[in-house]
């Protein structure tokens, strides 16, 4: 009979049924469900061991007791800021070593419209889910990239179909998905083949001083391919074309090293895996939920590093010339309106309007840019394009967090805690209030310095954290070590420093700096000369 808490064990002494009893004191156990042996307990009066006693503890027996370590607010209620503060600095928790990166991309998203994307894993279905999130991804994509293009191509029926043609226009790829998405079903196998060459064919004639990409969203497992996708990826390589995928279903061997080969950087043209788990790791992901799903969906706006050069001197043909940088020739026109009864057609679109941009080497009119002239074929921009693209050169570097100690310092310089130094310097958040004892000086050696480092055990009694140190003393509202390594990251004052203008900040103006802005409000306010700040400005120090 299987040995639970509370049955009834016929034929069986008080002795043995000792082993079946709960305890709640301090005999329970660690794990808290069943009771520690101990002499006189559990045993036979002949010295005899009790049954039971032997069995090997269930896996549902081993839990953590999470419970208890639930923080509460002050009204008794639970909070979770600190795995919300957690997330979203995880966002921005990234790599900012500057890379050179192609800031004039042409890229060609290939959405899977196969039977394998009718599935409702992700609700509503793959299929409604992955052209919503095309949407949003072709307005980031514009919004980050403002002087490149972008053409849509979809997989149905064992064939390819163009969704929209490559262009700057994100107003015209908007519609024509959303026109997909409520006049077609999925349906039909997919072909990796003809999507590869209709991609292909349409990335041939785009300038060599830009990125040529393709962004694949796959949902089957299979590919009906009309002959040798080998040869297909031997001419993506020859080309130049670089293929990222987000897998929706389980990992295929063929796109591991699709995007394996074309994104090593000057490969060999020979068919086979190489190096598939490290070249591919960055380029092929598998999707677990809809979040993450966005999340790497959202994640190609940014251009991807250029590959260096090779390291022997090669003739000057078209792909050894096409990573060294060269001068582009560019217009910057103003927008101009016309008189009330003005009305001219622009040379885009054929259409009348009253404002538009000249270009400024044949004057034609355009009525919106970025845009090449449809006349002399010269780049019109404007110089805020240029300012949008710069950020992926050079990041905003990642802002530290601000531990108890810091804090106090900065709050006692300020005047106090009705100073400037207890508000965020961008939004003027008040930040928490800082513990009296590190006011008084008392805590300062018992600070943690984040929550990477040690816990607070929330009640007062202070022990080992998870994350390996010592806990300090006292305290409420805190959490203990286990909570700590979850939050790794997240500052336990709620501060984060600029490391140039070393001003405080809170987690939402850290997210809106790093992901909307790209630029550190501190370093933008700074009204000294460059003499003065040695240079530095937006979170880069100047070394020179």
């Amino acid at each position: 009979m299987a040995d639970s808490d509370g049955e009834y064990v016929d034929e069986f002494s008080d002795d043995d049924l000792d082993g079946h009893r709960v305890t709640s004191g301090a005999d329970a156990s660690s794990y808290g469900t069943r009771s520690k042996s101990a002499p006189g307990t559990g045993t036979k009066g002949d010295g005899r061991k009790a049954k039971g006693n032997t069995r090997s503890k269930a896996a549902w027996e081993d839990v953590q007791r999470s419970w208890e370590h639930v923080v509460e607010t002050e009204d008794g209620a639970i909070t979770i800021e600190a795995l919300i503060e957690a997330e979203k600095r995880r966002r921005v928790m990234r790599d900012t070593t500057p890379l050179q990166r192609g800031i004039i991309r042409h890229l060609m998203l290939v959405l899977d419209m196969s039977f394998a994307m009718a599935e409702k894993d992700l609700l509503p279905n793959r299929y409604i889910l992955a052209l919503n999130y095309a949407v949003d991804f072709v307005r980031e994509y514009f919004e980050q990239n403002p002087i490149s293009q972008l053409g849509i191509v979809g997989m149905r029926d064992g064939i390819a179909v163009r969704i929209s043609d490559m262009s700057g226009n994100p107003a015209e790829h908007i519609e024509r998905l959303r026109t997909w998405a409520e006049q077609q079903e999925p349906q039909g196998n997919p072909s990796l083949q003809n999507a590869l060459e209709m991609c292909r064919g349409a990335l041939f004639h785009t300038p060599s001083h830009g990125t040529r990409e393709v962004l694949i969203i796959y949902g089957a497992l299979l590919s009906s391919d009309p002959g040798d996708i080998h040869d297909t990826i031997s001419n993506l390589i020859t080309d130049r074309i670089r293929v990222s995928i987000v897998g929706l279903a389980a990992q295929v061997a063929i796109c591991a090293e699709l995007c394996a080969r074309t994104n090593a950087p000057f490969s060999n043209n020979q068919p086979g895996p190489i190096s598939t788990t490290a070249n591919a790791t960055n380029y092929y992901s598998v999707a677990l939920h809809e979040q993450h799903f966005r999340e790497l969906f959202l994640a190609a706006t940014t251009p991807p590093p250029t590959p260096a050069p090779p390291p022997t001197t090669t003739t000057n043909t078209s792909a050894g010339t096409a990573t060294n940088a060269s001068l582009l020739m560019m217009g910057f026109p103003s927008r101009a309106l016309a008189a009330k009864d003005g009305v001219s057609l622009c040379a885009c679109h054929h259409r009348p309007s009253r404002e538009g941009y000249a270009c400024t080497r044949c004057a034609a009119k355009v009525c919106r840019l970025p845009a090449d002239c449809p006349v002399c074929g010269l780049t019109l921009i404007l110089s805020t394009h240029l300012a949008r693209s710069y950020h992926h050169l050079f990041p905003l570097r990642v802002w530290v967090e601000v531990g108890w100690a810091e804090a106090a310092a900065r709050v006692k310089a300020a005047g106090g805690p009705a100073g400037a130094g207890s508000c965020c310097f961008a939004c003027l958040v008040r930040f928490p209030e800082v513990p009296q004892r590190f006011l008084t000086g008392s805590g300062a050696a018992a600070s943690t310095g984040g929550a990477a480092g040690k816990g607070l055990k929330a009640g007062g009694k202070g022990e080992k954290g998870a994350a390996g140190g010592e806990a300090a003393g006292g305290g409420a509202g805190g959490v203990d070590g286990a909570a700590a390594a979850v939050v790794k990251g997240v500052s336990e004052s709620g501060r984060y420093k600029c490391q140039v203008c070393g001003n405080h900040f809170c987690i939402d103006c850290d997210v809106f700096a790093h992901e909307i802005i790209h630029n550190c409000p501190g370093c933008q306010s700074d009204t000294r000369g460059p003499a003065e700040r040695n240079g530095e400005a937006n979170g880069q120090p100047d070394n020179g």
